[in-house]
């Protein structure tokens, strides 16, 4: 499955995440809209971002901000209507762009009609939508459940929150002392994945170019090496294949050698899992700090890893941050931001951009959990565009807003951010224009590192594609560093913090660096 055909348009794509109640308020309640998103396109398209992914936008109880779905076929009406993001569809297009939406295919709402129905003691189409034991007193083994909530005799196993019960795709090995656990070759597991192939056939057809999947490996149960899933996933891939074969699929899944050859044409680096991202970002030393004092060679070696395992493909997704992390400026500051964004945009795989992300929004400390958010609830906070009320972000009432935004006198804005040559949104916009005119820098552009030795710094690696070959380095240490390199310097491309001195096979950077050359 390694050899699937990937939508041409992936080739150069550069994302922009959408957490949609926090993007933009076209109508004053205090929450954004859908109508806000179509409003506020052009701000992504001069930022040079050329696809979008918008998190969950459809009919929910929101206990889960919209990871919690009650019905798949309609638009949440806090967020407005089908025909609302008909228009949004309509609109990205028109703009050269692409968007995909988040699909849920692992659990649902308590409040979805599927599981109401599910929860009836008489047998019906949808008692084996879910995954149930056959009696009250068993819960499933690993998992959580739901139980002791309707005349049915069974515990409902859960996928996270105690709201979302886990849909039923089977069991990869089923204990055959437990009946209930259903093969994947079940009427009850064919009768899900055809409705999740529904789902996606019907928002494919209104005008979406694809889905990011969310926990796209946990549907197989009882799966340890994924091939139960990697199976399921390869079925969806034919019926795309046969019937919308622009369709692009992006799993979080967080094992690239899994999720590719399910079919996936890429695959997002998690923040948990073995990846190693955290090392970079979000850890006690992050290597993008400024102290100088973090690891890069485990992330190195485990992307490595993944890369020959996908048959470098070269289509891992290395995100700025997202709904589920801390904001990348809690932990990152000042010119290390845009070392950190001279990184992202000059690695293989499309680079994701969180909303915010790209003017240095700050994680909001002290936030009430607000829909399920928790500790995620600070890098949830409604966009700062200008020097307005609510930093334009709504109308409402400051106390009405979904979640209380960054109330500090010097938050940054859109609109001052784009007044200043030197700020990190022109540096942000500077890096996506070249990304754009250097096929060596693009999501299939090959990749070689150079060096990333274990606690040392800088980071080096060679990005190739066709007649190019740009070395990038990466320093964000505050110090001088320097690495042995075979490679002979020639054109500037980029740099920040300086530039890199070339003596006797010895490359030598400034603190605080990131430069892209061409080489002989």
């Amino acid at each position: 499955m390694n050899s699937i055909s990937q939508p041409s348009w992936l080739d150069n794509a550069i994302f922009y995440e959408i957490y949609p109640q926090s993007f933009f308020d076209s109508n004053g309640d205090g929450i954004g809209d859908i109508n806000g998103i179509t409003a506020k396109l052009d701000h992504i398209m001069e930022l040079g971002c050329n696809a979008i992914w918008m998190n969950p936008c459809f009919a929910s109880p929101f206990g889960d901000a919209g990871y919690d779905i009650s019905d798949y076929y309609q638009v949440a009406p806090r967020y407005g209507t089908n025909d609302d993001i008909k228009r949004l569809f309509d609109e990205v297009h028109k703009h050269s762009m692409h968007i995909l939406l988040d699909l849920v295919p692992g659990h649902t709402s308590v409040e979805h009609e599927w599981f109401k129905r599910s929860m009836k003691a008489e047998l019906n189409e949808f008692t084996d939508r879910y995954v149930w034991t056959d009696s009250i007193w068993e819960e499933p083994q690993g998992m959580g459940c739901i139980r002791g909530i309707s005349d049915r005799d069974g515990s409902c196993a859960v996928n996270f929150f105690s709201h979302q019960p886990a849909l039923n795709y089977g069991f990869y090995a089923p204990d055959p002392d437990k009946k209930w656990q259903q093969s994947t070759d079940s009427d009850g597991a064919k009768a899900t994945l055809e409705e999740l192939k529904n789902i996606m056939r019907f928002w494919l057809k209104m005008g979406c170019d694809g889905f990011r999947v969310d926990m796209a490996g946990s549907l197989v149960k009882n799966d340890p090496d994924g091939k139960g899933t990697i199976k399921l996933w390869q079925d969806v891939r034919r019926f795309l294949d046969e019937e919308f074969p622009d369709a692009a699929m992006v799993s979080e899944w967080g094992e690239p050698d899994k999720s590719l050859q399910g079919g996936f044409h890429m695959d997002f680096l998690l923040h948990f899992g073995p990846s190693h991202y955290n090392d970079l970002f979000r850890c006690a030393e992050p290597f993008f700090s400024d102290r100088g004092k973090g690891d890069v060679s485990e992330f190195v070696r485990k992307y490595i890893e993944s890369y020959e395992r996908s048959d470098r493909k070269g289509l891992i997704c290395i995100p700025s941050g997202n709904h589920d992390m801390d904001r990348l400026a809690r932990s990152i500051h000042g010119d290390n931001l845009k070392i950190a964004f001279a990184f992202l945009l000059s690695m293989p795989g499309a680079p994701f951009i969180y909303y915010g992300d790209e003017i240095g929004m700050r994680y909001v400390e002290g936030l009430v959990s607000v829909e399920g958010g928790y500790g995620r609830t600070g890098s949830r906070s409604p966009m700062q565009w200008d020097d307005t009320k609510n930093a334009g972000f709504s109308t409402a009432a400051a106390d009405t807003l979904y979640i209380r935004q960054d109330s500090s006198i010097d938050r940054p804005t859109v609109k001052a951010q784009k007044a200043d040559p030197s700020s990190l949104y022109n540096e942000i916009k500077k890096l996506i224009s070249i990304r754009l005119t250097h096929s060596a820098l693009q999501s299939k552009g090959r990749i070689e590192f150079i060096y990333a030795q274990k606690n040392e710094y800088p980071l080096a690696y060679l990005r190739t594609a066709e007649n190019e070959k740009i070395l990038v380095i990466i320093n964000p240490a505050d110090r001088h560093t320097e690495f042995e390199c075979e490679y002979i310097i020639n054109d500037k491309v980029y740099s920040i913090g300086g530039e890199a001195n070339v003596n006797n096979g010895r490359i030598t950077v400034p603190p605080r660096f990131a430069g892209y050359y061409t080489i002989k």
